[in-house]
């Protein structure tokens, strides 16, 4: 893939802005999701700016090579719902979400130490192209289903309504208008301009379906922005500190004991496994659009202590721990900007708009129909770059055939398993099953030698 900028270029300070602010769109949605789904008091604002932390301390681990941004990670989610129901008070649940996302750093932590000395050869070999390539495509086929679902649902009902799915259609349509005919600069920003195409058209269908009192064609939730406003306007109105998740864990430490650690350690460090499966699954994507294999340069070991350091201290701001976007991997393939300076950039942009409340207010308020009309193009451009990674294997040897269907079925079909508090996630199980396939099957007694003469 020829790119525009490449890992080291800096774009222009203008253009950086602008760039960088695409990636927060591409990642803004899931980010502030986490906090959302789990409640108990979780500030979207402070999961922002935790999320901008952790990206900034991966970067400094991976010496600038990888342009990957992390965001709240949603393998998480039932570790910290655990995290909460085993808590005697509230302050001990929010220090609970700290010690766990510890004890999850803590593993990739060890991971990292491990493979700084034994090397990263063995991963290659227990995951080459025919695992790694359909898990790629996993990652994106298994969030068809939200894309598909945001796309069709309107942000003030709830509801399916084809208004939504029109809003949604926009802006993919736009997007890709964009990103295929725009001229140079216009095909960098592709995302930024199909939202705001999408964003448009589901205000003006908004207040229509308001004059007409027509509750179908009424797309965006403008609570965010009326809440905010709602007392007046004042200083804190536009600059407000977001809660920091540790401001409520220090009053709680007092109240956890050994039996509640216990449990947060079941619920975090077996997730944390799983995820570690994820992590190379995403630096093998990001490596094979960059054309830099991330595992050998800056190394397993550096991204690693990058994804586990960062999520640590990211969620001791915004309690949620953070991993490596697909969504932000997209985005890059997409634009064809792998500028590290444009993670910086767009990281230290997340930070200032936590402090921002118009910011958060606004972005809020953008239809998930809107969002699931750009996520079908970043969430299929994940899926197509796994599909193209399994262009390279032999798909007549039947070994082949066997580990790349299993992988494929078993995640499209959302293959999971649950052991009390565990979940083992669907692309999980099916990077497991293929790499257990791939073994079971290492000698394929019908491959042909590679220099096979047909004359004899």
């Amino acid at each position: 893939m020829k790119l525009v900028y490449n890992v080291s270029d800096k774009p222009k300070f203008n253009q950086l802005i602008v760039f960088a602010f695409q990636q927060v769109l591409a990642i803004m949605a899931a980010t502030i999701a986490v906090p959302m789904i789990i409640g108990n008091g979780m500030s979207t604002a402070a999961a922002l700016f935790g999320a901008g932390v952790g990206t900034l301390v991966y970067v400094l681990f991976t010496q600038r090579k990888s342009p990957v941004f992390l965001g709240s990670s949603f393998a998480f989610i039932g570790s910290m719902s655990a995290a909460f129901a085993g808590a005697a008070t509230l302050s001990a649940g929010y220090a609970g979400l700290l010690i766990g996302a510890a004890l999850a750093g803590f593993v990739y932590v060890v991971f990292a130490i491990i493979i700084k000395y034994v090397g990263v050869h063995w991963v290659n070999k227990l995951m080459p192209p025919v695992v790694i390539g359909p898990t790629v495509a996993i990652i994106g086929l298994s969030l068809a289903g939200n894309a598909v679902g945001d796309l069709q649902t309107s942000s003030v009902t709830g509801e399916m309504t084809q208004w939504a799915v029109l809003c949604g259609l926009v802006a993919l349509v736009t997007t890709m208008i964009a990103s295929t005919y725009g001229k140079k600069n216009v095909r960098l920003i592709p995302f930024i301009i199909g939202i705001l195409a999408g964003y448009i058209c589901a205000s003006v269908l908004t207040m229509i379906g308001n004059i007409t009192g027509d509750t179908a064609m009424q797309i965006v939730n403008y609570s965010s922005i009326t809440d905010l406003f709602a007392g007046g306007i004042s200083l804190k109105t536009f600059f407000s500190v977001p809660d920091f998740t540790f401001l409520t864990a220090f009053k709680g430490f007092g109240d956890i004991d050994f039996g509640y650690i216990s449990t947060i350690a079941v619920a975090y460090i077996p997730v944390a496994l799983v995820v570690f499966a994820e992590h190379i699954a995403d630096h093998k994507n990001i490596s094979t659009i960059i054309e830099n294999d991330l595992l050998e340069d800056p190394g397993l070991d550096r991204t690693l202590l990058g994804d586990g350091i960062g999520s640590a201290i990211g969620a001791f701001f915004g309690g949620c721990p953070n991993t490596t976007y697909g969504e932000s991997v997209a985005c890059v393939a997409i634009t064809k900007n792998a500028s590290v300076a444009t993670i910086i950039t767009a990281a230290i942009e997340c930070i200032l708009i936590s402090f921002m409340s118009p910011f958060v207010a606004f972005i809020s308020s953008i239809p998930s129909c809107v969002m699931g009309g750009v996520c079908m193009a970043l969430y299929g451009f994940i899926a197509v770059s796994g599909l193209k990674m399994i262009q390279r294997v032999d798909l007549d040897v039947n070994k082949n055939l066997y580990v790349v269907s299993t992988i494929l079925i078993s995640g499209i079909g959302g293959l999971s398993l649950t052991f009390g508090k565990i979940t083992i996630t669907s692309i999980a199980c099916a990077l497991l099953l293929g790499i257990l396939v791939n073994n079971l099957l290492k000698k394929d007694p019908n491959k042909l030698p590679d220099h096979h003469d047909f004359n004899n």
